[in-house]
């Protein structure tokens, strides 16, 4: 009567062992790799057979040494885990047996009542019952959480290793065994010393139960060494992630092939860092965005939206909307030119007033009548209203800006040739983009290729369309290579390589900006503050211009 009040809302065991989980979706960069996952992440189901003997001997040592010889509950085991525990001043060994884990967590809450506890002993006792004590093993090692969203140690095994489960080498499957005390805690990607010292610690474990002679545990203890941490790419990874869902299959695990570099996200994040501790700090600057991007097929390579993803996971590179000044002047160039002008035209850079507003240079001087190429490469600001006047104004420039893919609306006024609306920084380096591919529109991309039940899937491509002649697409890449070799963008220059690109600054120092091109790569730099406080000096020409030469050095 007793067991039956207790087991009245026990789940059924048949059903929970296809217990319900969030689909998986794991991210993995150009070569393959896993950068992120979300969701519940899942591996092959393999049995004991396709499994390196070291593993679950591993699981075993550390976790139940007594497992083939109790019948689902070990009073030894607990009593020794008391005594431990009580002398140690603190929890430092738990008592349940695999068979009572496997109860706990795959039928039963974490609540920690009578009930629960009672329910937990009827379910031991009917999974040693039902299975042998090796499908009980089977069940614990492919349904145990091990941390980073891995449940089970195939999925555990590709996301720390890069290997199927099958393939672990004796360190490596310590590691895994050693995993459940702590996953989300001691994984490797969260904390590799750890890892590696409780990896020790079930190689030594294997050596007492004489699962491994003690010096093969060492060895084996010496050669733990895991790859550097993941790069972060938590921006790209959410931004992935989110234009995945129109490819994916309501409930169904998936595999994302992108676009990511992971090296040159690596760099990207590292370089950015350095600016905003080191140079960056003393100038007020306390935030910062990077995009790479292929030119020819928008594929983004590397995006960092922060200064650090964990802290605030706020997407700057594709969310912010900031005034880009001087940067946005290529498309105004670009409408003078579909106009019939040319590089070689001159225009008039002197004082100018329109109402109440008259625009100055940056360098408060004026120069009186130049090329158009010269006016960009030293970004004159009075030269620039002109070439929109004889550009056809501002609509003939929004126009332009919006077959190049700026989405948002812009002023219709003449400051618009100073770069008064706010553009993102992906949104505009997309746009120069299709002056240095020729012409063509692209649409910045993170995926390549979805998997879904072993089936790959080329993702959809947009864009391609021609819409700026490849002559003037080539002109204005001419002109901005002038921005680079001898105007406002020299810090940019790349030793051994064509750079061009251009600059840009708001008023008081609020925004800076570089965008230019290497070899057919697009990197656009964002620096400033979120709140949109004043930076100390710093323009489109110093740290931006600078931080985009030390990317560009990493291009191969």
């Amino acid at each position: 009567m007793v067991l039956a009040w207790f087991g009245r809302d026990l789940p059924r065991p048949e059903v929970a062992l296809d217990a319900i989980r969030r689909p998986g979706l794991t991210l993995q960069d150009r070569t393959g790799h896993a950068f992120a996952t979300f969701g519940d992440v899942v591996g092959d189901p393999l049995r004991l057979g396709d499994l390196p003997r070291f593993l679950p001997a591993a699981a075993v040592a550390v976790e139940d040494r007594r497992f083939y010889r109790h019948p689902g509950l070990d009073l030894i085991g607990i009593a020794r885990a008391a005594f431990v525990n009580l002398r140690a001043g603190r929890l430092v060994q738990g008592g349940s047996t695999i068979t009572q884990q496997v109860a706990k967590n795959l039928f039963l809450t974490n609540a920690r009542t009578l009930r629960r506890k009672v329910q937990e002993l009827m379910l031991t006792l009917w999974l040693e019952q039902t299975f042998s004590k090796a499908e009980i093993l089977e069940i614990w090692l492919n349904r145990v959480y091990l941390g980073s969203g891995a449940w089970g140690v195939d999925a555990a095994a590709r996301m720390y290793f890069g290997v199927s489960a099958r393939k672990l080498n004796l360190w490596q499957c310590a590691v895994l065994a050693g995993l459940p005390r702590a996953p989300s805690r001691i994984n490797p990607r969260n904390d590799p010393a750890a890892a590696t010292a409780r990896g020790r610690e079930v190689l030594a474990a294997m050596a007492d139960t004489g699962v491994i002679p003690k010096a093969e545990a060492d060895a084996a203890a010496g050669q733990i060494a895991f790859p550097p941490r993941p790069v972060t790419a938590g921006w790209f990874a959410d931004w992935a992630a989110e234009a995945a869902q129109p490819l994916l299959t309501p409930g169904a695990d998936a595999v994302l092939h992108t676009t990511l570099d992971a090296r040159l996200q690596r760099a990207a994040e590292a370089r950015l860092i350095a600016v905003l501790d080191g140079p960056g700090a003393s100038a007020g600057v306390g935030q910062g965005a990077v995009v790479v991007l292929d030119a020819a097929s928008g594929a983004v390579r590397a995006m960092v939206g922060g200064r650090d993803w964990r802290v605030s996971p706020f997407n700057r590179a594709t969310a912010a909307r900031r005034q880009p000044g001087s940067a946005f002047k290529p498309l105004v160039w670009l409408a003078a030119l579909e106009r019939g002008m040319r590089p070689d035209d001159t225009v008039l850079d002197a004082p100018l007033r329109i109402g109440n507003w008259s625009p100055q240079n940056f360098d408060g001087a004026f120069h009186g009548t130049v090329t158009l190429e010269e006016a960009l490469a030293q970004s004159m600001n009075t030269a620039a209203v002109r070439v929109m006047q004889g550009a056809g104004g501002p609509p003939a420039v929004i126009a332009v800006a919006q077959r190049l893919g700026i989405a948002g609306s812009l002023p219709n006024d003449l400051s618009l040739a100073l770069g008064t609306g706010e553009v993102g920084l992906l949104e505009l380096s997309t746009a120069y983009a299709t002056l240095f591919n020729g012409g063509r529109a692209v649409t910045p991309r993170a995926i390549d290729a979805v998997e879904a039940d072993r089936r790959v899937t080329r993702a959809p491509r947009a864009g391609g369309d021609r819409v700026v002649d490849p002559d003037l697409a080539a002109a204005m890449a001419r002109m901005m290579a002038a921005v680079v070799s001898r105007g406002s963008g020299r810090a940019a220059a790349v030793p051994g390589k064509l750079a061009a690109g251009k600059t840009g600054t708001t008023q008081d120092y609020r925004d800076a900006w570089f965008i230019g091109a290497v070899g057919g790569v697009v990197i656009g730099v964002w620096l400033g503050n979120d709140d949109g406080r004043p930076m100390k000096g710093v323009s489109g020409s110093g740290l931006p211009a600078r931080l985009f030469r030390d990317i560009a050095l990493e291009l191969r």
